[in-house]
Formats: structure tokens, sequence, C-alpha cells
């Protein structure tokens, strides 16, 4: 059953690339619709089978591959990684309905499109150390060529910083899980097999920094942080939707996956200074987003302060707050895909994203309503309103993380407060007003533009009001990979106790 989510799409990919009649600009994007319409569905059944009242895989399949280097092919999963695969499904959907259908090399970018998905699904299913790195390499590649290919005028430069980025981080995974097999003396690559707590604690640490590093360089987490703003700014729409809304919640993915469930005694000694961490990136995100005057690099920047709060949760590492890490994946993924695809049909009909440029397009005559009230809709989510999935995924990590470090959640809550303050000026200047003369003839927008920002929008309020629908899936498996309580956790509900 899971091998299909990666099957299909290749076959898709094949099929549009080597067919050599009939494939024409339309065909290719109705056959990769077609194929990623199947695994999306997929997913839908996997999770309908899913049993979330079990916390450990499901679906497993494993088939020996290379016994000389211990590599297997393991797959699995489980309440972690179904919404990703689900919220993968969804946007790759997302992104080739709202590609241009005139796009040049369509047979190439569709498959590349195809690739990627193949590359981030067997990320995420991924049961065996060495399969989840190729697979987390595979999706470097038609990443790259798609920032490089079809990307703005900058994309050359945007392309290889990103490559660079990314070859450095896998270089530091991949150190990270040959020490882990070596010095535990596993017999292959397989999580199921590794033995981690017999490592002393130096060694741990010195694993999981290159295990942070690494997958701080993917999130990106600040100082790491400068490849995502420029290859958001050249990347065309659909591929800023895939990159904010999956591609960085393998870095995410990874910290539970491969560090704090892996090292749990090394991940509690260094978790007062990833919750800092944590902090630093919330605040400095938030910060360069306000001065932004591009709105697609400021929805870019606020990336990097919303996925602090996946690191400060993962860092307090209670069974609330690891639930509130995935559930801020989720939140995160819906959201930022939703604006940025807003933000592409307004670059696409006014010409410009510049905020001194544009003006007024809430105009109900010759401005853009519906696309200003989804982005309206849109950034009050990420502000955290409340009857929205943003304020319920935040809510939910300030919960877990508060009684561990109150001091570094209260700095973070300040983040939600500045993501009020920065899109506040991106709505303000950019929808109400005067309609601005650059902007005073826009073209009509189509319903084929807005239904999938109303799409995400649905799932937005849908999850808001009704949070148990998406964190039954994950809540048995957050907790029970909690392995070892926090040692300040322990200490702080001790002196809750006492004090009670």
């Amino acid at each position: 059953m899971l091998s299909a989510l990666i099957l299909v799409p290749l076959l898709g990919a094949a099929l549009i690339s080597f067919l050599p009649f009939g494939m024409t600009p339309k065909v290719s994007r109705g056959v990769a619709l077609v194929f990623t319409s199947i695994s999306f569905v997929w997913t839908i059944v996997l999770a309908i089978q899913f049993n979330p009242a079990k916390a450990s895989q499901q679906f497993t399949e494993f088939l020996p591959w290379i016994e000389a280097l211990g590599l297997n092919y393991h797959l699995g999963v489980d309440g972690l990684s179904l919404p990703l695969l689900v919220l993968n499904g969804l946007l790759t959907c997302i992104a080739i309905c709202s590609s241009d259908v005139a796009i040049g090399r369509p047979r190439f970018y569709y498959s590349l499109l195809l690739l990627l998905n193949v590359g981030v699904v067997g990320a995420f299913l991924a049961q065996d150390l060495l399969l989840f790195f190729l697979f987390y390499e595979l999706e470097l590649i038609p990443l790259y060529l798609l920032i490089a290919i079809w990307g703005g005028e900058r994309r050359g430069y945007a392309a290889t910083k990103f490559l660079i980025y990314t070859a450095v981080s896998g270089i530091l995974i991949l150190a990270s899980f040959l020490g882990v097999v070596w010095l535990s003396g596993a017999p292959s690559f397989a999580l199921d097999s590794l033995n981690t707590k017999s490592l002393s604690l130096e060694t741990q640490i010195l694993l999981l920094l290159g295990i942070l590093i690494g997958f701080g360089i993917k999130i990106p987490l600040v100082p790491f942080h400068t490849w995502l703003p420029d290859a958001h700014v050249e990347a065309s729409t659909p591929v800023s939707v895939l990159l904010a809304g999956v591609l960085l919640k393998l870095g995410t993915y990874g910290l539970l996956r491969f560090g704090m469930d892996l090292f749990p005694e090394g991940w509690s000694y260094l978790a007062p200074f990833l919750a800092t961490w944590a902090v630093i990136s919330v605040l400095y995100g938030a910060s360069c987003a306000i001065a932004q005057k591009d709105m697609k690099k400021m929805v870019a920047y606020s990336s990097i302060g919303h996925m602090g709060f996946i690191l400060l949760a993962a860092a307090a590492a209670t069974p609330l707050s690891v639930l509130g890490s995935v559930m801020q994946m989720i939140s995160h993924g819906l959201i930022s895909a939703m604006l940025f695809l807003l933000v592409g049909v307004v670059y696409k009909k006014a010409g410009s994203r510049d905020l001194d440029v544009i003006r007024g397009l809430m105009n109900p005559e010759r401005g853009m309503p519906v696309i200003a009230s989804l982005m309206v809709l849109g950034v009050m989510a990420s502000a955290g309103i409340p009857g929205m999935v943003g304020f319920i995924s935040e809510f939910i990590v300030f919960r877990g993380s508060f009684p561990v470090f109150p001091v570094q959640t209260l700095l973070s809550m300040i983040g939600t407060g500045l993501t009020a303050v920065y899109f506040l000026i991106l709505t303000n200047r950019a929808f109400f007003g005067r309609l601005s003369a650059q902007v005073v003839n826009l073209p009509r927008v189509s319903w084929a533009d807005r239904a999938p920002g109303l799409v995400l929008a649905i799932l937005i309020l849908i999850f808001g009001i009704q949070p148990n629908w998406l964190a039954r899936w994950t809540e048995q498996t957050t907790t029970a990979m909690i392995n070892t309580p926090s040692p300040m956790a322990t200490v702080s509900f001790v002196e809750t106790k006492g004090k009670n």
C-alpha cells in the first residue's frame, strides 16, 4: 500500500517524459494531475484504514536490498508521518492546478513536480536511515531545476545557493547517521535496530549536533536561513507552495524522528539551548518580515519565524508540546501555501509585489475583492486569530512548552504579535485605500485562480473549529515518542505539585 504512493507519481513522471507524441502542455498538465490525484486519494484511503489508537508503524513493508551496506527497503507510516503525507498529496495537486497552462517545457516541468513528490513521500515513509537519506537527497535535484529553469531574474543565484546549503545539510545528516550505526554497533540502518541509549551522553550530543545543524538548514533556522527568502522570491508560485507547505517540513520531521526520538538524553541536555535558538528564529524572522516591501519575501520571512515555534515545542518535549509541533507543521503548511498562492495571483494580475506600488486591491469594481478577502483570512490565521487552525496549533505549542520553558515561551509569543504587525502592514498597504494608478486596469481574476485558495481557506476554518479531526491521528504517536521525560519538565511538575 505504501509503495503505491511512490510508484504512482514515478509512473506518471515516466509517462510524461518518454511518450513522444500527444503530450501538449494541456495534456501534460492533465496527466500529472491525474497521477497526483490518484496518489492523494490513496493517502486518504490510508488515513481511513489507519488506526489512530496505535502508536507504532502501520502498513509496514520490508524488502532486503543491499545487505552488504545494511540498506533495506523498509517503509511504514505512523501518526507523525500520516498527516504530512496527506498534506503533501493535497499541495502537490494544488501546485499542478495553479501552474501556468502555457509554461515552457511542460513535459520536463511536470515530470520534475512528480519526482519531487516521490522524494518527499519516500522520506516520510522511510524506516531506514540510509533509505531516508536517499529520498531526502532525491528531492534536491528536481527542486533545484524547478527554481533554476522556471524562476525569476536571479534564479541561477537562488538555485545555486539552495543547492549548496542543502548539500551541506545532507553531508551533516549522513555523517550523523553513519556515526549512529557504527558507534552503536547496529547490524543495519533500520530504525528499529538502533540502540542509541547505549551511547554515552557526549557521543549522543556530538551526533545530535550534526542532525540539528543539518535539519536546521532545511527548516531553516537562523543563521542558516538566508537561502529561503531568495529561493521563494525567485521560484514560481507552485514551487513556493510546495517549498513552504511541504519541503520545509522535512527538516522539522527529521528533528522529531531522528533527533528527539533517537537521542532522548542528549536532547534533554541541549533542550535549553534549542529553546533559545527557537526564540531567536521567531523574533528575527518576524523582525525581518516587518522591514520587507516585497509581499513574497514578507511571507517567506514569516515562515522562518513560524518554524521556530516547532523547535520550541520539540525542545520542551512534553506530550502536549510535541503534538503541538505536528499541528503547527500542518497549520503552517496550509496557511503558507494559501498566502503564496494569493501573492502569486496578485503578481500575475497586477504585475508587481511591491507594497509601494500596489494599493486598493479590495476595490469591488476594479480590484480583486475575493483574493483580497482570502488574503485577510490567511493573515488572520497566520497571526493566530481564534477560530482558525493557526490559533489552535500555536496555543497547543505554547501550552505544552510553558511548564518547561516559561521565559522562552513568553518571548516566542511576542512573535505572534509581530506577525499581526507585519501582516497588518501588508493588508493595509496592498488591499485598502484608493486603487493606485499603476494597477488601475487589472485583468479579470478567474475562478480557476480563486479555487485553490478557497479550498485551503475552508480547511483552515474546519481544522480551527474542529481540531480533533487532525489531532486524533497524531496524539498516540507523539505521546509514545517521549521516551524519557525532560529533567526540566520533571522538576517543573514536582515544584508545581508541591505548591498545590
